[in-house]
């Protein structure tokens, strides 16, 4: 358990934190918050700024910032799934396709929640269910067999050496 020293420093840090007693409802799948990796009876909720869309963003622009995001997770798989899946659809993607992205890899704190939906082991919140969720779950399901063990190489970024 937390000492009553560390959860007095905690609150002094980040006054809106509170602990989660183990009997705490487990947090919902459209929740902003991190709860870490600690047992449930030492865990703290760190709430999370919510996700809010950039407006006005030039559409090669919030490809590349979408490219950015697909590479760079908080966990290995989702790196590699979304990064291929960005280096398939992203240029073709229109731009309600490109906002449909952007809240499903970004609105969601939790990279295992996005995995999970991408690969069926869960439903997909109602939320985030449309036209590239669908892409995601068929991409997902490497139909083609193809080997997927990294991220691609940026090389098929560079248009002038093709």
């Amino acid at each position: 358990m937390l000492s009553t020293a560390i959860r007095h420093a905690v609150k002094q840090v980040l006054p809106g934190v509170r602990s989660s007693p183990r009997s705490a409802v487990p947090l919902s799948a459209l929740s902003r918050s991190y709860r870490g990796d600690a047992p449930d009876s030492e865990k703290i909720e760190i709430p999370l700024p919510p996700w809010e869309e950039k407006k006005n963003e030039p559409l090669d622009i919030k490809r590349k910032r979408l490219l950015y995001e697909s590479r760079k997770r908080g966990m290995l798989e989702n790196c590699i799934l979304l990064s291929l899946f960005a280096k398939r659809y992203l240029e073709s993607m229109s731009e309600y396709q490109l906002r449909q992205y952007d809240r499903l890899i970004n609105e969601p704190s939790n990279d295992w929640d996005i995995y999970y939906w991408a690969t069926e082991a869960q439903p997909t919140p109602d939320v985030y269910q449309g036209e590239v969720m669908e892409l995601l779950k068929e991409f997902a399901k490497n139909r083609e067999m193809e080997q997927r063990l990294d991220a691609p190489n940026l090389e098929y970024l560079d248009k002038s050496s093709q």
